[in-house]
């Protein structure tokens, strides 16, 4: 079993940067792909950005590719989602995800272990 917290989220304004971390314990983090999601008020959670165990391979939406870059420190054991450019329509809960193979997916069924969970709100 594994522990994800994630950490970074905030109130910005449309435009501003945030770096969301999500420090993992209690299960190998380097043989996992790690993936962000994100759920809005009335709305399904989807698919932000994911990245493979070795970090070598990356995956994002379509909404946030060029704006949002994941990245992971495994000696760290913390996977990173750095939001440039943010928009009032990027603002939702959080999640970090922890994959059950080491290939990043894009569906909740590719991920196992969840997060709590960071609020992002970005006022325009």
């Amino acid at each position: 079993q594994v522990q994800l917290v994630e950490s970074g989220g905030g109130l910005v304004q449309a435009g501003d940067s945030l770096r969301l971390s999500c420090t993992a314990s209690g299960r190998t983090f380097s043989a996992y792909a790690m993936g962000w999601f994100r759920q809005a008020p009335g709305k399904e959670r989807e698919f932000v950005a994911a990245i493979s165990r070795s970090g070598g391979s990356t995956s994002y939406s379509d909404s946030v590719k060029g704006r949002f870059t994941i990245s992971r420190d495994n000696a760290k054991n913390t996977v990173y989602l750095t939001m440039n450019n943010l928009k009032p329509e990027d603002t939702a809960v959080y999640y970090c995800a922890q994959g059950i193979s080491s290939w990043p997916g894009e569906r909740t069924a590719d991920f196992g272990s969840w997060g709590q969970g960071t609020q992002v709100t970005v006022s325009s």
